[in-house]
């Protein structure tokens, strides 16, 4: 609402009868949402002077305190009523006042003489109406919005506040941190408290809220004046209820799951570790190393203990934790501020229990299977080994021929020869493998800590063995006596050719065997040395009259 010059000015400047209140405008703002209207209130600063003089006769700026009053009902002298009407907050206007309108043709309290003529340059800080409620308009919000805030919840938030006039009063991002409260329980101001309610972490939102909601006729300190319309850009950084139990959500599980986590299982795990927000505070794959642990034993927050519990292997989860399941209102340094809900995003690799046995599955046995293996026996095998998660860490097809090992030799890791043993040429197994009968809590070159190993194995050839210390053992009974059957020509002696004509016509007819994997002609002749007892180059009956002897070396 405008009032119109309705008065002459003469050359000299001086005013002839004024009719009405003259407003000058001189100052508007670009965006005026509201303006003042009949029974608001407002807040204002002033210079108030003589129009004749321009001599000062009162100031808000003066007392250093914004007048407030109520529009339109007689509170204000009648010019001012009329001069304030249809002002914008942040307005600067010049409203003159004549007599009649002011305090006519007799004055006040002699400030005021007889029929003076009021200037009042006005800049307008505040309008607010009895009826007014709390305003809320937001800025953004996400797309997925699973939860909003309601009473009793605790809330953390950022806000920047400003008077309506735009002046800051205070702001948690300037400070580097939340405003954490209860909602609805009275630990805000009124509007806050309904301002608040229905939010979703991540949105922003406007609240204005009225002095009378706010810190009323009081103020707040020297940043908050009395009667105040509050204005609040709040961001809401986290939500829960002390009430709230874990929340988990299952994002993958493969296939074929036959086992799932106990209490006072090992597992490997991989995590990403963010706040309600999404603001990360830790990852496992920046380390590019897992995080280990007992489950269900308190090496762990007792939310994680708990959602650790129930996984498959290769399973993907997304863990919330409550605070009370979590750091509590500690929080941890300057990493995890307290009251702080907790979002894990995790991939289990592996797990085990350190009582698991080495895991066996035969995948392909021939149908002819006359020879397994055992120990002492020299094997060649192929195979691929692998972590729980498919991530193949070594394979002989690396290498130009199978891997060749001696059972129970303490060649290969005891997992891995409790897989090979009873195995037929041919056959091809699965072989699980925890890390107490691999490489344990230290890893081995490509394999990680306490990791749980998957073989893929093949046996390619098979020669049995002989027993720690022998070269040579007979299969069943010898020949008795020994002598005759090795003196093949009737000579009484023998020597090196015709004592390797006999063995290997041993090992040829499956009467005994050589131990693998080793020259034959080298054992052969060590065979020889032993029983050639004066080093003649023969063996005679004499050199093997002791029983002991043939026991041993044979």
């Amino acid at each position: 609402m405008f009032f119109l010059l309705l008065f002459v000015v003469s050359a000299t400047g001086s005013p002839g009868l004024l009719v009405d209140v003259v407003v000058d405008r001189y100052e508007i703002p670009k965006v005026c949402p509201r303006e003042v209207q009949t029974e608001d209130f407002i807040r204002y600063h002033f210079n108030g002077t003589f129009h004749e003089d321009g001599k000062k006769f009162d100031s808000s700026h003066d007392r250093g305190k914004a007048f407030i009053s109520q529009v339109g009902l007689g509170r204000l002298i009648t010019g001012m009523d009329r001069g304030l009407q249809g002002m914008c907050v942040n307005e600067r206007r010049r409203i003159i006042v004549p007599p009649h309108l002011a305090y006519g043709s007799i004055g006040t309290g002699g400030v005021i003489p007889p029929d003076a003529v009021l200037v009042y340059d006005v800049l307008l800080l505040d309008i607010w109406n009895a009826d007014d409620k709390v305003q809320i308009r937001t800025l953004s919000r996400p797309a997925a919005c699973n939860r909003t805030t309601a009473a009793s919840d605790f809330i953390r938030y950022h806000y920047n506040g400003t008077l309506l006039s735009g002046e800051a009063f205070d702001s948690s991002h300037s400070r580097n941190l939340t405003y954490d409260t209860y909602l609805g329980k009275g630990h805000l101001i009124k509007g806050l408290d309904e301002g608040l309610l229905g939010m979703c972490v991540g949105e922003t939102r406007v609240v204005i809220v009225p002095p009378f909601l706010a810190y009323g006729e009081s103020g707040s300190g020297t940043m908050v004046p009395p009667q105040a319309t509050l204005v609040f850009e709040v961001l809401l950084v986290d939500v829960f209820n002390p009430k709230d139990n874990l929340t988990v959500e299952v994002k993958e599980v493969p296939e074929g799951c036959s086992r799932r986590t106990v209490i006072g299982d090992y597992i490997r795990y991989h995590y990403n570790g963010t706040f309600q927000d999404g603001t990360a505070f830790d990852s496992s794959y920046q380390r590019n190393s897992t995080y280990n642990t007992y489950v269900g034993m308190g090496y762990v927050i007792r939310g994680m203990d708990k959602a650790l519990q129930g996984l498959c292997m290769g399973e993907k989860r997304r863990i919330t934790v409550p605070p009370h399941m979590a750091y509590g209102e500690d929080g941890v340094g300057d990493i995890i501020p307290g009251s702080a809900v907790l979002v894990f995003d995790i991939h289990v690799i592996d797990f085990h229990n350190p009582k698991d046995p080495v895991d066996v599955k035969v995948t392909h046995k021939p149908q002819e299977c006359s020879a397994t293996t055992e120990a002492d026996d020299l094997i060649q095998y192929r195979y691929n080994c692998s972590l729980m998660d498919g991530t193949l860490l070594y394979s002989s097809d690396q290498f130009k021929s199978p891997s060749v090992t001696t059972l129970g030799a303490n060649q290969v890791i005891l997992g891995l020869e409790e897989g090979l043993k009873g195995m037929c040429v041919g056959e091809r197994r699965e072989v699980i493998v925890p890390p107490h009968w691999g490489h344990g809590d230290s890893g081995a070159g490509a394999v990680p800590r306490s990791a749980v190993l998957f073989f893929e194995l093949e046996l390619v050839e098979l020669q049995k063995g002989v027993p720690e210390g022998y070269m040579f053992v007979w299969i069943g009974d010898g020949p008795d006596p020994l002598f005759p059957a090795m003196d093949l020509n009737g000579d009484k002696e023998v020597p090196l050719e015709e004592f390797s004509t006999f063995i290997r016509l041993q090992v040829k007819e499956g009467k005994g065997r050589l131990r693998p994997g080793v020259d034959a002609d080298g054992i052969i002749k060590d065979m020889f040395n032993n029983q050639d007892r004066n080093k003649d180059g023969k063996i005679t009956e004499a050199e093997l009259n002791d029983e002991q002897v043939k026991r041993d070396e044979l």
